[in-house]
């Protein structure tokens, strides 16, 4: 059950993903950030026609991306939070890996830092104690 749940989310991403590659699309889904907005407030000040605007919000509707709901004779979109957060989880998860990434490269490198400096240290104090013995076994 989980792996269907799993491969529905994906789908969900992949239809959310391809619905915002379309920079038209993209415009559309921006001007519905401001809130509840008719189709006509939607092609209002765009270059593509109210059919052509109805047609990008039904792809953004399919990715669960956009939600409507009728209001007298016209229907009001919004953005669907839910959609939203589906996204974003999914590309949280690439920080996640990312984060992890830097956090593991991070300790490797303080662990060869001290690595280093101990081998330095030690090079240091093997050399003072030969100074101190030739010092002292140095005929006067």
């Amino acid at each position: 059950m989980a792996n269907l749940k799993t491969m529905s989310a994906m789908i969900q991403i992949e239809l959310a993903l391809d619905a915002l590659g379309d920079p038209t699309r993209r415009a559309v889904f921006r001007r519905l950030r401001r809130g509840n907005l008719s189709v006509q407030e939607i092609a209002d000040g765009m270059d593509v026609s109210r059919p052509a605007v109805s047609q990008h919000l039904r792809v953004l509707k399919a990715a669960r991306l956009v939600t409507d709901r009728p209001e007298g004779a016209r229907r009001l979109y919004t953005v669907d939070p839910t959609g939203i957060e589906a996204l974003r989880t999914w590309l949280d998860g690439f920080w996640e890996e990312a984060l992890t990434a830097f956090k593991e490269a991070a300790e490797r490198e303080a662990t060869e830092e001290i690595k280093t400096s101990k081998r330095k240290k030690k090079g240091r104090n093997t050399h003072e104690d030969r100074g101190d013995d030739v010092r002292r076994n140095r005929p006067k």
